[in-house]
């Protein structure tokens, strides 16, 4: 038996979860850490604090498991994407705060870029569409308003990276500046085509290539870690940005296969395989894990607030006392009285893109109660995601037949039957919802000869419960319709 390391660098908090080579999860550990929000809109986190809470938990996740670093076959990083990190290589001190995908500070520079008629050019090399989402214009705000960063990066002082890049750089004592294609990809400076870092968007972003770090796939033996930090060398052999990591943990890997992460956004990717899919329906296409030279691509759509929503009804509304309660209070009524909760609270995403839609909720009356509410706000996240699945459906060439979910409200079982409604096809909730850092273990393994392919990974998929469609297809029609009418209400045409 092998046992898997996988750290999990989200947004919220730096998790580590031991696997066996099963599957199975042995240990994990969890630490939250400080979200800094200097001014509106701008979103930081303490790179330093990233890495000690990230180590912290590794070292207790194998403590809790009772192994040692001999015991580990290999070890996989996933990781909050986009979040920018500078630092000095000859001290490992990071120049600035790393800058948050959340972050919104360079919406100006993206409007010049627009104005420059750059943004279809970027969308074709990238996939991206230009939003300060990503990192390339992070990154030119700190070289640009850090004293000296500038200068300095082109002396080749600094580096860049996304958290995968920062803990693998600390993880080996700054031996390793790495990064794989998944995280690469969505840095808006990577070629998805082509494979590499590209000299025009470069040229465009203003950013010297100095700072960059090697790509590679994200299934590869990159290094070993400091025996200092673990107790002894552990292979790294896994880098993927999160919801890549979490597509790959849910054995999606034939093109046409989906899988949905409900947690405090949504988050669908498609796998298009070798064919990277241009959108036409305000979808995304990216990288998606490569585990050799071949090239893989996945269409993705990002609704900006799914669980969140149950937070709000918890601390907004006070409807709830735990985010536990919501199941059973929206289960308490047989349906949403006609109520249609749009939470929009930080703009639509995908395939809207309204970032100054704000939330509503429509279609009360005398007899609405908070149970009502309550099943709107679930429903609420479920069109938003059914919305995200029309999309690729009219974008892909391969039908969707099931969906697979995973995240902390896959638990909801009255959201996934009503998903499933929506939808008209299965949604399968796998036995392990922790697919994010799965993937990262499988990636790592494949790597280092703990398993032989894909196919045997595909093999140890295991569902733990498939929910049927049970809606009639007209009305669930019409509720779509009643749902884009209220979008209608949040964003007029």
């Amino acid at each position: 038996m092998a046992y898997l390391l996988a750290l999990d660098q989200g947004t919220s908090s730096s998790r580590t979860i031991v696997f066996r080579d099963s599957g199975e999860i042995v240990a994990s550990a969890q630490q939250e850490f400080t979200q800094h929000f200097p001014q509106p809109g701008w979103v930081e986190h303490d790179a330093q604090e990233l890495w000690s809470s990230q180590l912290a938990t590794a070292r207790a996740a194998l403590a809790k498991a009772g192994i040692n670093a001999a015991d580990i076959a290999a070890l996989g990083i996933t990781n909050q994407r986009e979040t920018t990190v500078v630092w000095e290589r000859a001290t490992g001190r990071p120049i600035f705060n790393a800058i948050v995908w959340q972050d919104r500070r360079t919406e100006a520079l993206c409007d010049r870029l627009r104005a420059d008629g750059l943004a279809e050019a970027i969308r074709r090399k990238t996939g991206l569409i230009l939003d300060p989402y990503f990192s390339a214009t992070k990154l030119n705000w700190i070289l640009n308003h850090v004293d000296g960063a500038r200068a300095r990066a082109a002396r080749g002082e600094l580096a860049f990276g996304t958290v995968d890049s920062w803990l693998a750089w600390n993880l080996t004592g700054g031996r390793l500046h790495v990064t794989d294609v998944s995280n690469a990809a969505r840095t808006m400076l990577w070629n998805i085509h082509e494979g590499c870092w590209d000299q025009e968007l470069l040229a465009w972003l203003d950013i010297p290539p100095e700072v960059l770090p090697e790509v590679h796939p994200s299934s590869h033996q990159y290094g070993s870690t400091d025996p200092q930090w673990l107790g002894g060398a552990v292979p790294i052999a896994g880098l993927a940005g999160d919801q890549q990591s979490a597509l790959f943990g849910q054995a999606c890997f034939e093109p046409g296969m989906a899988k949905n992460t409900y947690g405090t956004g949504c988050f669908m990717l498609l796998n298009t395989g070798t064919q990277c899919a241009d959108s036409q329906h305000g979808l995304i296409s990216t990288a998606a894990c490569q585990s050799d030279a071949t090239r893989h691509y996945a269409l993705e759509g990002s609704v900006f607030v799914g669980g969140a929503v149950v937070q709000w009804l918890r601390d907004g509304l006070k409807a709830i006392n735990s985010t536990a309660e919501v199941e059973a209070l929206a289960g308490s009524v047989p349906d949403s009285g006609g109520v249609v909760f749009v939470p929009s609270f930080t703009g639509l995403g995908a395939p809207y893109w309204v970032p100054s839609a704000k939330g509503a909720i429509l279609g009360l009356s005398r007899g609405t109660t908070q149970a009502h509410i309550a099943r709107a706000a679930l429903e609420g996240i479920a069109f938003q995601s059914a919305a995200l699945l029309q999309a690729m459906m009219r974008d892909a060439a391969t039908p969707i037949t099931e969906l697979r979910v995973d995240g902390g409200a896959c638990a909801n079982s009255l959201l996934l039957q009503f998903q499933a409604d929506l939808l008209g096809i299965p949604v399968l909730r796998p036995q392990v919802t922790e697919t994010t850092a799965l993937g990262a273990a499988y990636l790592a393994g494949l790597a280092t000869g703990v398993y032989r392919n894909r196919e045997q990974l595909a093999a140890q998929w295991r569902v733990e419960r498939v929910f049927e469609p049970t809606m009639d297809r007209a009305q669930a029609q019409e509720r779509m319709h009643s749902w884009e009418r209220a979008i209608s209400q949040v964003h007029p045409a």
